[in-house]
């Protein structure tokens, strides 16, 4: 339970920081196609006796340069889509042809975050703030990417170079998570706490701290609530991480109405008035 713990926080701060970013620059799909297509890389190490997290991680990346790759000319979200459909066809032939990688699938898609051993904490530690390091040293230019696109192409920002870094960085997390939490509760911390919070925050730091601590409840409440209930971990990280999402929109769209009826009627409200 302690290693469990250990090894979950160090996922959803992971997630949060690097979820922040992915839900401001709407890569949502992307974040879903790259853990999922990595299942590929995991299945064939598998077939030729190589460690999980190296296919994980040759799969994550590969698949973040083709998405960004083929997105620079044509549509993002079908450069995504085909990505993805590309690497889980391999993924099924890689199963295909080895019946023991078959039983691990489902540790795969769900992971096994109450059986993480002491062995996997140094590695997933190393891989997290090596990815934290990445998103602190690229920071500014992602922020300035999302919030101001015209500004950053008039300062000679290479957008390709900032797209195909903030990728690789979600492959990096993608390998480092996925052995713990699988594929599909590692797209839910990275879409869920960091989306509310960017509904309840308006400045990138309150919001990636925001983030970070709605990531670090969701998986301490649902590693407690399993182990109380013996029902799946992954039923509660997707439901508590629904659930701040519907909460943060609920928040956002009260402080909006609270702060329009509290407007005075000024020169502005006149205007509004005017051309209403």
């Amino acid at each position: 339970m302690i290693d469990a713990w250990a090894a979950a926080t160090i996922v959803a701060v992971v997630a949060g920081v690097v979820g922040l970013f992915t839900v401001m620059r709407g890569s949502a799909f992307a974040a879903h196609a790259i853990p999922n297509g990595s299942i590929a890389g995991a299945a064939g190490a598998s077939l030729i006796g190589a460690g999980t997290l190296l296919g994980l991680s040759a799969f994550a990346l590969a698949g973040a340069l083709a998405i960004g790759l083929l997105g620079r000319r044509g549509r993002h979200d079908v450069a995504t889509a085909l990505t993805l459909v590309t690497m889980l066809a391999l993924g099924a032939l890689f199963v295909s042809w080895s019946s023991q990688y078959a039983s691990e699938l489902y540790s795969v898609l769900f992971g096994e975050v109450l059986g993480v051993s002491s062995s996997q904490l140094l590695p997933t530690a190393a891989l997290g703030a090596a990815v934290i390091a990445a998103v602190a040293l690229l920071h500014r230019p992602l922020l300035l990417s999302c919030a101001l696109p015209d500004v950053a192409r008039a300062r000679g920002l290479p957008a390709l170079a900032i797209e195909l870094a903030f990728l690789a960085v979600l492959a990096l997390a993608s390998a480092m998570t996925v052995p713990v939490v699988g594929t599909l509760l590692i797209f839910t911390l990275m879409i869920g706490p960091p989306a509310a919070a960017r509904a309840c925050a308006d400045r990138p730091a309150r919001a990636a701290a925001l983030a970070v601590a709605l990531a670090l409840v969701t998986v301490w409440t649902a590693i407690a609530a399993a182990y109380a209930t013996d029902l799946p971990v992954g039923f509660f990280v997707g439901t508590v991480g629904a659930s701040w999402y519907v909460a943060g929109r609920g928040w956002s769209a009260w402080r909006t109405r609270r702060r329009r009826r509290g407007r005075p009627a000024g020169p502005a409200a006149s205007v509004d008035l005017i051309a209403g």
